[in-house]
């Protein structure tokens, strides 16, 4: 909803070209296919018992495209799990990492979300480069590593929330913004 003049001037800006339009929602649909198909396949790899275990995120994928439309840099996920469209919406997951989660592969280059030390279906970025220093959080979109009890990402949702707050009352707090945007992120 439009609050301010700001806002509407904004949304005035942005307006999309039918060509803009007819590709986002192309790339959409996309998305949306590869990501059915994968969960589709997926269970049959459970089933025919090639794969352990599997959840898995067909019949999320409108809402979850919706909201990678929009999830920032610098915004934080704390999610359930099945968020694969999401997760591959934002760019963060591709259909081989996908398969490589389901079959637990242990290389962190196959499965950046853990290494096989997770679930399938439970995602999160990496925030250490290679050498153990931070990555610059606020430049890439993130996800804390996701947990299967019913509402348990509550707690760490709550925790990425108080962050933001923290950065917004004290903006000296991060001088190199590595870790925000001066509080203007978002935790879903």
């Amino acid at each position: 909803m439009l609050n301010t003049q700001k806002d509407m001037q904004t949304e005035t800006e942005n307006k999309l070209s039918f060509e803009q339009f007819k590709k986002r929602i192309l790339d959409d649909y996309r998305i949306s296919v590869m990501s059915r198909e994968a969960s589709l396949i997926g269970r049959k790899e459970v089933l025919t018992g090639k794969a352990k275990f599997g959840i898995f995120g067909d019949g999320k994928e409108i809402p979850q495209l919706a909201m990678a439309r929009v999830f920032k840099n610098g915004d934080f996920r704390s999610g359930y799990y099945r968020d694969q469209t999401f997760m591959m919406a934002i760019g963060q997951l591709t259909v081989t990492e996908f398969f490589a989660q389901l079959y637990a592969n242990t290389e962190p280059g196959k499965d950046p979300a853990s290494g096989g030390r997770q679930m399938n279906a439970h995602f999160a970025t990496r925030s250490l480069n290679e050498d153990g220093s931070w990555k610059p959080l606020s430049k890439q979109k993130n996800s804390s590593a996701d947990i299967s009890p019913t509402s348990g990402q509550m707690q760490r949702l709550l925790g990425l929330a108080q962050d933001s707050k923290f950065y917004r009352e004290n903006p000296d707090a991060d001088t190199e913004q590595n870790f925000s945007l001066n509080g203007n992120e978002i935790a879903f």
